[in-house]
Formats: C-alpha cells, sequence, structure tokens
C-alpha cells in the first residue's frame, strides 16, 4: 500500500491527506492488475511444469492410447501385404498358368508416390501416420493390379472348354500307323549334310496315304503345295487360337482348305513324302507365341513312363527328311 501524502491547512489547523490526481489513480490500477495477471500466470507455469493435473494426465493417456492403436494398425497393415503378395504369387503362378496367360503388367504400379503426398503429417505422430498412408496407397495399387488381373481371368475362364478343345492334345495319326521310331526334336546329326542341324518339330515314319488328323480345333491359315524335293513339301498349318498353331508337312495330299474350321481328330490329309524328304512320313510341328516347342510334351499323356522314354532315347538319330530349305516354309 502506497503511502499517503498530507498538507498542512492553515484554516483549520491540521494535516489533511492530498487527494492524487485521476489519471495517477487509474494508472495505478492498472498496474496493479497486470502484476496480479503476471504473478498468476508464473504461479501456472510453474505448477503445470511441476506438476501433472488431471486434464494433462488423461491427454497422455489418450496420446499413448493413440500411438498404441496406430501401431497396431501398421502391424495388421504388414499381414496383409505378405497376403497380398501370396495373392500375387498364386495368380502369377498358378490362376494364370492355367490359361497359359503371361503375368499382367501396368505401368507405374509399383512406383510409390513422392513424399510430397505425405507433407501434411507433420505432428507428432506423422512418422507412423505416413508409414501407414504409403502401406495403404500400395495396397491399392496391387488391389487394382488383381482387379485387372481377375478380370482378364474371368474371361479366360469363360473361353476355358474352347481352350481345352482347341491345344493340340493328341496324336496327328493313328499310333498303330507309326513306322519305327518318332523324329526327334532339337539339334540332331543330319544324315546326309554329316552336321548337327534344328529340327523344329518331330517325324512321325509311316506308309504313303496313312490318315493325317488335326491335333486341336482351329482355322486353317496355311495351305501349299511346295517344292518337289526341298522344304516342306505340301503343308497345312492349323491356327488354334490361345498362341497355339500346329504344322502337317511332307503330306502327300491336302483335305482341307485356307479358312476352314476343323475339329479335333478330323481328317485333314494324308502321310506323304513330298519336299525335302528320304521316305514317307510326317513332320509335325506346334507353334507357341510364334515359337517352335516339343510336340511330344503334347501327346504324353498317351503313354507310359517307359515309352516315352524310349521315344526319346530313339529320337536322337532318327530322320526321314533332308535339309530344311527356306523356300516354302511359312
Amino acid at each position: 500500500m502506497s503511502k499517503k501524502e498530507y498538507k498542512f491547512n492553515p484554516q483549520t489547523l491540521a494535516y489533511e491527506p492530498i487527494e492524487a490526481p485521476a489519471r495517477l489513480r487509474r494508472y495505478r490500477i492498472v498496474r496493479r492488475s497486470l502484476l496480479f495477471f503476471i504473478a498468476a500466470a508464473v504461479t501456472n507455469l510453474v505448477y503445470s511444469v511441476t506438476y501433472y493435473t488431471p486434464k494433462l494426465r488423461a491427454l497422455e493417456e489418450q496420446g499413448e492410447q493413440l500411438v498404441s492403436e496406430l501401431t497396431l494398425v501398421a502391424d495388421r497393415l504388414s499381414t496383409t501385404s505378405d497376403r497380398l503378395g501370396q495373392l500375387r504369387h498364386r495368380d502369377n503362378n498358378v490362376y494364370r498358368s492355367l490359361f497359359g496367360a503371361d503375368t499382367i503388367s501396368v505401368a507405374g504400379i509399383f512406383t510409390p508416390y513422392s513424399d510430397a503426398t505425405y507433407e501434411a503429417y507433420t505432428d507428432d505422430y506423422g512418422g507412423i501416420v505416413r508409414d501407414i498412408w504409403r502401406t495403404l496407397d500400395a495396397h491399392s495399387r496391387l488391389i487394382y493390379l488383381q482387379s485387372v488381373s481377375l478380370d482378364e481371368l474371368q474371361i479366360l475362364s469363360k473361353n476355358k472348354e474352347k481352350m481345352a478343345a482347341s491345344i493340340p492334345a493328341i496324336w496327328p495319326i493313328n499310333k498303330k500307323d507309326l513306322r519305327g521310331p518318332i523324329g526327334a526334336y532339337g539339334r540332331r546329326l543330319h544324315p546326309i549334310y554329316k552336321r548337327y542341324i534344328q529340327h523344329k518339330g518331330i517325324d512321325f515314319g509311316g506308309r504313303r496315304g496313312d490318315p493325317i488328323y488335326a491335333t486341336g480345333n482351329g482355322k486353317v491359315v496355311h495351305s501349299e503345295k511346295g517344292l518337289r524335293r526341298k522344304g516342306y513339301g505340301q503343308q497345312l498349318v492349323i491356327d488354334h487360337g490361345f498362341g497355339y498353331k500346329t504344322r502337317y508337312a511332307h503330306l502327300n495330299e491336302r483335305l482341307v482348305k485356307v479358312g476352314q474350321e476343323v475339329k479335333r481328330g478330323e481328317l485333314i490329309g494324308y502321310m506323304g513324302s513330298t519336299g525335302g524328304s528320304t521316305g514317307p512320313h510326317l513332320h509335325y510341328e506346334v507353334i507357341y507365341m510364334g515359337s517352335n516347342v516339343d510336340p511330344i510334351n503334347y501327346f504324353r499323356r498317351d503313354m507310359s513312363e517307359e515309352e516315352f522314354e524310349r521315344i526319346i532315347e530313339q529320337a536322337k538319330t532318327t530322320t526321314f527328311e533332308t535339309l530344311e530349305g527356306p523356300g516354302n516354309q511359312e
């Protein structure tokens, strides 16, 4: 409390208090109020630092609970990532392989978003929240990829019956008509030129006029008389769809024309020895996605293991053909 000032009054012969100006009194009131609020703020700060209030304690507990829940979400997302990886593995190695479909690819599907996408998450929980969002975005891209793949597989599954009837899967001749061992696929020693050449199909020895059958449903896309003593001679090529074609060469006679639809097991020609051939036989090829593959793998199901191994061994030295020329190959 400030000291009061007094002044002697000669009239009353007494000391009387001097009243301060109104502006000074207001200044003193404001000063006291400011000092009070400052003191209260300092006291509250010291208390809040030194002691936990119930509100602060509740906020801290809520923060710990939030971190715990975010960590649990991150763990579950990690498990989901593993399951998506397993699903993609089955899709590529089981489901798509059943239909002979290549692994599907979508440009940029595995490219993560830039860090700028997650700049908004800068608070105390920003790190874990950013990681969760990155994982969710990656999952979204993978789920989209799988949805595209499943849409394609759904279309392929509708054509499964057609595909099963189209893939080459039977002998192109009657097994009882086979004379001698089957000529090998791949590199082999040529009996005339005494050097190794690439043989794109396999050879079935027989008699001139033995029936030749289509090994799967399809359309005749190539028919040719060929050269007299060179190349494939009379030949047919059937497109079975789904990436498969078959070639039937050195025929004595062709019974189908280009554009004609044929069924598996349908008679399409007769065995001969036209073109570069040393005796009556059928040169048979299976072409998948533009590349020749070993035809014997497409009718192995009709053989015993012992018969299959015997054919493979005998085929290493068997040939019915002279060197194939490019003049009449497709």
